[in-house]
């Protein structure tokens, strides 16, 4: 099944449960085919389009299952601008999560190859970024940038064996009511500045399960349910002025990481505070 979802203004975005094609991906992510470096680029910018980088992926055993790209007002810079492919080894392809690699990048200079661990969870076809505790490798366009960029991979790899060990203890980990709402409490000082005004959603509705795999008391499932409620928005809530509003969804690619990786690493605390 695949699944191309338009995310606002800012983003389009698709989402498959096979491989993604090359014309599949052409479709929302045009800048990942750049056939040359935005004219702003100085002539030591090694220029590598990321097709190539994930070519030579795809024959390592990488293939994508996402793709997506920031739109820009500049409509010079939309055939370089960033864009996100989230890939898994053929290794890593299972059910219940699978781990992937997120690779960034861009041709006009607002991005280095970066290269993430995440994992995918299929229950809620949700995707999720592992925290600060694990590798953010940075590749800067110059060099022999497709082999940094492969072995970075295998190295984002070597890391999944962690991200299953730490998904392993949230799912051992029962919180009981006051520690879920604490969890959520934290959670929504982390998209809203709670010290100016109150989250316009409470705790209770971001705890709050939307289907019957989300149900339960461990750590796991609280950070699933939170983490869906604050990526995915559309929960009702009441703005700072009093008027009825509905939440709306992360669609920028570096705000949505940043809030991804800092939800990771709130899990992570909890974790270790409830050790």
């Amino acid at each position: 099944m695949k699944l191309a979802t338009r995310f606002g203004r800012n983003n389009t975005s698709v989402r498959s449960s096979i491989p993604l094609t090359n014309e599949e991906i052409r479709l929302v992510a045009p800048s990942i085919f750049a056939e040359e470096k935005h004219d702003s680029r100085s002539e030591r910018y090694t220029y590598i389009p990321t097709i190539h980088v994930l070519d030579n992926l795809r024959k390592e055993g990488f293939e994508p299952f996402m793709a997506c790209q920031a739109k820009c007002r500049d409509e010079g810079k939309r055939e370089f601008t960033k864009h996100m492919l989230r890939l898994r080894h053929a290794s890593q392809i299972t059910t219940g999560e699978a781990n992937e690699i997120i690779l960034l990048n861009s041709h006009d200079g607002t991005s280095s190859y970066q290269m993430l661990a995440g994992t995918f969870r299929f229950v809620c076809s949700n995707g999720m970024v592992c925290g600060d505790t694990l590798n953010d490798i940075r590749i800067h366009h110059k060099g022999n940038v497709v082999d940094n960029v492969i072995e970075g991979a295998f190295r984002v790899v070597d890391d999944f064996e962690r991200i299953d060990g730490q998904i392993g203890g949230m799912k051992s980990l029962t919180l009981n009511a006051g520690e879920q709402e604490a969890f959520a409490h934290a959670a929504l000082a982390l998209k809203y500045d709670t010290e100016i005004a109150p989250a316009p959603i409470t705790e209770r509705q971001v705890l709050a399960p939307k289907r019957r795999d989300d149900i339960g008391d461990d750590l796991w499932r609280t950070f699933n349910r939170v983490q869906e409620r604050m990526l995915q928005g559309g929960v009702p809530g009441r703005a700072a002025n009093g008027r009825n509003m509905t939440t709306r969804a992360v669609t920028g690619i570096d705000q949505g990481i940043k809030l991804n990786r800092a939800l990771w690493v709130l899990a992570e605390k909890m974790k270790e505070l409830k050790a």
